[in-house]
């Protein structure tokens, strides 16, 4: 039996472009409130993490995981949000852990593991949003 859904691909390039922008803008978005433009390097390679990395994990869903899930769309819907969350706290540690090496934002407070779980699921329901407006499989229509 082949399975109904399609692996996601595309060009490595096209992936690097678009995440770094997303980090770069958000890096810039979020520096004026971490000490001013001398932090937007360091907090785009920090947010390399949430845009890169959450690529990472919805791949790891889509083209791992998914297919060997049922059809369901709650079961597919329940795993899901399970794996954003847990994404979310594994990128949270690998950003803490990054910040901590290069000696960066240390005055920052870093919420709990399980706080940022539930911000990953936030930042992954806007970006799902943002396809479903533009028409593309998301995770709203059950095609993404």
């Amino acid at each position: 039996m082949t399975s109904p859904w399609q692996p996601f691909r595309e060009p490595l390039r096209a992936t690097l472009v678009r995440n770094g922008m997303i980090a770069l803008v958000a890096g810039a978005v979020l520096s004026p409130w971490q000490g001013g433009l001398a932090r937007w390097p360091m907090l785009t390679l920090l947010l390399l993490w949430l845009s890169l990395g959450g690529h990472l994990v919805e791949l790891l869903f889509i083209n791992f995981l998914r297919p060997r899930l049922p059809a369901a769309r709650a079961v597919q819907i329940g795993v899901r949000v399970v794996v954003w969350f847990i994404g979310g706290a594994v990128l949270a540690l690998g950003m803490k852990l990054t910040a901590m090496a290069l000696g960066g934002l240390r005055s920052v407070h870093w919420p709990a593991w399980w706080r940022w779980g539930f911000v990953f699921i936030g930042i992954e329901l806007v970006a799902h949003l943002v396809l479903q407006l533009g028409g593309r499989p998301s995770f709203y229509n059950g095609r993404g």
